[in-house]
């Protein structure tokens, strides 16, 4: 699901490129793990440094033709691999270096305007939504789910202030007609209470439906878990977010890591953590003011990262405590799962 994309002009761009290189200092050699190819960006610039390898991982199949193509070019520096990020623990990593893992949760332009996937409220046709090795897609989501369920999707997962009235309103519709993406955006366009004329009225709840439907809350907690424990010490883990949801979840995640919990003076001492991460900066770093004027789609983009102190392949963190609710929605799809 890498951010990364192509203007109008054709020109492929990686989001937060050369802040990505500076903070993972390829120059040094050493493996990196891409963990959403798309493509093929940051995996490119990683390769044009000696002494390096890349393993690109891509849920989605279609960008196996990426991977051919940069395989090819370094047949002994490259491996593809559809695998969703969070089974990073089912690679073979016993003797590699890994230096640095990288996350870039966006999509891409050719995944949005792919009328087959159907991300884009823009699409024409059936639901779909599916970004590879899925379950379900939106189309079962849509004509099966109860309304207080669909509610909560879209409640919780896009901040969606007019939920009820929209899952009311598709319960009502789908006993009457199909609903295919144009349907569904009427759907959405006659349930809105407020216009918003410099925001897409289905903006939110295209976005819920994507993560609901590639399970992205417990894909990106997984991820992140995995990454950590197989880093090697220096090791760099960097994400690029795009939206206050995922950003809320690394920046939870970075936080418990990298420092001790406060305790208050008036409880009895216990022994804290050994703190196996460094979190060089608080703040994300942000794109520049000459990317945003060359592709105002990174305007959203946060890069958050992580420095392993030491080799260690055990990690606490409550992290799945903390978003147990946002998983307990996910779990909704198990209905769906169950009925395919």
């Amino acid at each position: 699901m890498e951010a990364t994309i192509v203007l109008d002009n054709v020109k492929h761009y990686s989001v937060l490129l050369k802040e990505i290189i500076s903070v993972i200092s390829p120059q040094h050699g050493g493996t990196f793990i891409d963990c959403t190819l798309g493509q093929g960006g940051h995996t490119k610039e990683i390769l044009k440094y000696q002494n390096t390898k890349v393993i690109g991982l891509d849920r989605d199949i279609k960008c196996e033709v990426i991977g051919k193509e940069i395989e090819e070019k370094f047949p002994n520096r490259f491996v593809f691999k559809n695998l969703k990020f969070s089974k990073l623990n089912n690679l073979k990593l016993k003797n590699e270096n890994i230096k640095g893992i990288i996350f870039d949760l966006g999509y891409s332009f050719t995944q949005i305007k792919d009328p087959k996937k159907g991300l884009s409220f823009n699409s024409k046709g059936e639901l779909n939504m599916m970004m590879g090795l899925n379950d379900f897609s939106a189309k079962e989501v849509i004509n099966n789910l109860e309304a207080k369920e669909i509610e909560k999707i879209l409640k919780y997962f896009a901040d969606e202030k007019d939920a009820k009235t929209i899952a009311k309103n598709i319960i009502k519709e789908r006993h009457l007609k199909k609903i295919d993406t144009q349907e569904l955006v009427k759907i959405i366009e006659n349930s809105k209470r407020k216009k918003n004329y410099r925001v897409h009225s289905s903006t939110k709840t295209f976005q819920a439906l994507r993560i609901f439907i590639n399970k992205e809350i417990s894909e990106l907690i997984n991820g992140l878990i995995n990454s950590v424990k197989i880093l090697k010490k220096d090791g760099v883990l960097a994400v690029i977010t795009f939206h206050s949801l995922e950003d809320k979840i690394v920046k939870y995640f970075f936080k418990n890591l990298s420092e001790n919990k406060s305790i208050s003076r008036y409880q009895p001492k216990v022994n804290q953590k050994e703190i196996l991460f460094k979190m060089p900066l608080k703040k994300p770093i942000v794109p520049s003011n000459r990317e945003l004027k060359e592709n105002p789609s990174s305007r959203s983009a946060k890069l958050r990262y992580l420095v392993k102190n030491e080799d260690s392949y055990e990690i606490d963190s409550d992290i799945f405590d903390k978003f147990s609710h946002l998983i307990e929605i996910e779990n909704l799809g198990l209905k769906l799962w169950k009925n395919s």
